[in-house]
């Protein structure tokens, strides 16, 4: 399998499309030109399009993203951020001061000059030759095909556009805090994507992306003086030079006052890219593993620290290949931008050298741009299984013993206690507030990871989240398909924890109950306090220091977890989730236990450990 890691993303999707799920899905090539004049901060382009409409259905119309409007005073994204920041949370977090901003935004955008502001204008689109009429719907452009795209067909569209580049407000812009010239993202007239829900047109309102699998050529003329650096493969690193050309390489005087960059990236469903005078750059190579790339501002101060990223991103990728499957393109690139840290396929954007923010977009490689969920729909499975997986990974780095998982745990709590939780099905842009969308997409979707656990066994998890990778990488999977992977493992049912624990907000409380004799056998009651039910773990320690642990499966299961320690484990009958109580019998008597703890572990998301363990005085 290593000898395959290093061939081209596409020939890596079509040697494993086999071993995949059978669900149709659409393809598009662009083809992209643009020049950027770096005093106005504009640039005019072209999109040569071929897309492949695999669907059994018959197209009428066509969307496309033109994120860059939305950074226009009272657009939709300044118009709900502004009403969003207006409220005050009851428990207020430090970076709100109480105010549910998103911080990176607030009234940013109603400041814009017309200067400053971003626009994406699409001049003309034409179809195998024939001018289009569009539609614009501020961040979507409506597409009414004169001719209608029929299934399995392909059609060749042109696009001619110009853009304005807005100042840095919100993951794209240019001139940020940093003095980053241009942070390219969302930059060019996006293919919205169909599938087997319809088309996916959301509008930009603060939000996740979801694109079209296909492959990207991308020119991009620009002054001389400025690197440019971009999530995919230089194809003429060897004219430019800027440290991307090979050893021994003599360059060419540059002739002219610009250099174009011709960029390729193959199935991948975005593009970024970045440019800036005083950009340097950091290399690692990683045994079996991408080339990494560190890209940044030059400022002295801050080197020990971007070296310290690259070092780190090459210690992380052996744990996270074992642990999450390999990585499958050539290059990675870490670049200094954006307003905080923007993940995008093969690179991501990051405001500064923070070495937890850089291996946390790295992960969204694999869960967004492999694995690549409806963000918009399902935020949960993007954010909250990178915040799993990169939280374990740097754990694992740092050898840190312990519950290493138990700030998304308390960012879960916090959350379910707050009086602002909504459903974590909600549609990412149409939580009430914003705090309610980070707790429940980063933390609530980190916990349905660390807590499946709890429920399969680590051992058994471990074996679904590769076997996840495996058969949906360069897919759109939705939380069906992952449980349904999760169920095979298994050999369990566990539609129930998916219903539960992400379309609604019911919790999970477990309490000691009473401690009987009854017939002559030694009884433990455990009561459900809470409306989600659990199987549920209890360890019972003797007062001569021996232990036992009683297992009790929950009945919407239909099945059992294999023992998990050395502990001596008693399996009991399975507990019916209609049933709030339940009682088992243990071997001692009452007289010599010292404790009972529901959940040792602490696995389980239980809102009030208070009453989760009983210690008996001598």
């Amino acid at each position: 399998m290593l000898q395959l890691l290093f061939l081209s993303s596409a020939i890596c999707h079509f040697t494993n499309v086999s071993a995949q799920p059978d669900r149709w899905q659409q393809r598009i090539k662009y083809n992209i030109n643009v020049t950027m004049d770096v005093v106005t901060n504009r640039f005019a382009g072209t999109e040569k399009l071929e897309y492949t409409n695999n669907s059994p259905d018959t197209l009428s119309k066509v969307y496309f993203h033109l994120y860059w409007n939305a950074f226009q005073p009272g657009s939709s994204m300044d118009t709900r951020s502004i009403e969003l920041g207006k409220t005050r949370l009851m428990e207020p977090r430090k970076e709100t001061d109480g105010l549910d901003w998103d911080s990176r935004v607030k009234d940013r955008i109603s400041k814009l000059t017309p200067e400053e502001i971003g626009y994406q204008r699409v001049k003309s689109i034409k179809i195998n030759g024939v001018e289009q009429k569009l539609k614009e719907h501020e961040t979507i452009l409506e597409v009414l095909l004169t001719k209608p795209i029929l299934p399995k067909s392909k059609v060749q569209m042109d696009v001619v556009f110009e853009a304005q580049v807005p100042k840095q407000v919100r993951r794209s812009g240019r001139d940020n805090a940093e003095g980053i010239r241009y942070s390219m993202s969302q930059w060019y007239p996006k293919m919205v994507e169909y599938d087997y829900q319809g088309w996916n047109a959301n509008p930009y309102i603060a939000r996740e992306f979801y694109g079209v699998w296909g492959d990207f050529d991308v020119s991009i003329t620009i002054d001389k003086n400025y690197m440019v650096t971009a999530g995919g493969d230089l194809q003429n690193a060897n004219e430019l030079g800027f440290g991307y050309e090979a050893p021994g390489v003599k360059l060419k005087p540059a002739t002219g006052a610009t250099n174009t960059w011709k960029w390729q990236a193959n199935n991948v469903h975005d593009f970024m890219w970045a440019a800036d005078p005083t950009y340097k750059m950091i290399t690692r190579t990683v045994k079996n593993g991408p080339l990494i790339r560190v890209v940044y501002k030059a400022v002295d101060s801050l080197e020990t620290r971007w070296q310290k990223v690259a070092d780190t991103a090459a210690l992380a990728y052996p744990i996270i290949a074992k642990t999450f499957g390999a990585y499958p393109y050539k290059t990675y690139t870490f670049v200094q931008g954006g307003d905080g840290g923007m993940e995008y396929p093969m690179a991501t954007l990051l405001k500064s050298a923070s070495v937890g923010t850089a291996i946390h977009e790295w992960m969204h490689s694999w869960y967004q741009m492999m694995l690549g969920t409806n963000e918009s729909l399902y935020p949960w499975m993007d954010e909250g299984f990178t915040d799993y997986s990169s939280t374990r990974v740097l754990a694992t780095l740092r050898k840190s013993p312990g519950f290493w998982y138990a700030g998304s745990y308390r960012g879960y709590f916090n959350l379910a206690r707050s009086g602002y939780e909504e459903p974590a099905s909600t549609h990412a842009d149409h939580y009430n507030t914003n705090y309610a969308y980070g707790q429940a997409a980063y933390s609530k979707g980190a916990v349905f990871i660390a807590q499946l656990g709890y429920i399969v066994s680590d051992s058994i998890r471990d074996k679904i989240l590769l076997a996840y990778y495996d058969q949906w990488r360069f897919k759109h999977p939705n939380p069906n398909d992952f449980i349904r992977v999760a169920e095979k493992l298994s050999n369990m049912e566990l539609d129930w924890y998916k219903e539960y624990w992400i379309n609604s907000t019911k919790t999970i409380d477990y309490a000691v109950g009473d401690i009987d004799v009854q017939d002559g056998k030694k009884l433990i009651t455990v009561k459900r306090v809470g409306k989600m039910p659990m199987p549920v773990d209890v360890l019972v320690t003797y007062k001569d220091g021996s232990q036992e642990l009683h297992y009790i499966p929950l009945n919407l299961m239909y099945g059992e977890k294999p023992a998990e320690n050395k502990i001596q484990r008693i399996v009991h009958p399975e507990w019916r989730w209609t049933h709030p109580e339940y009682s088992f019998e243990i071997s001692k008597s009452i007289g010599n236990i010292k404790s009972i703890e529901i959940d040792p572990s602490q696995r389980m998301a239980d809102v009030n450990r208070s009453n989760n363990k009983l210690v008996i005085p001598d």
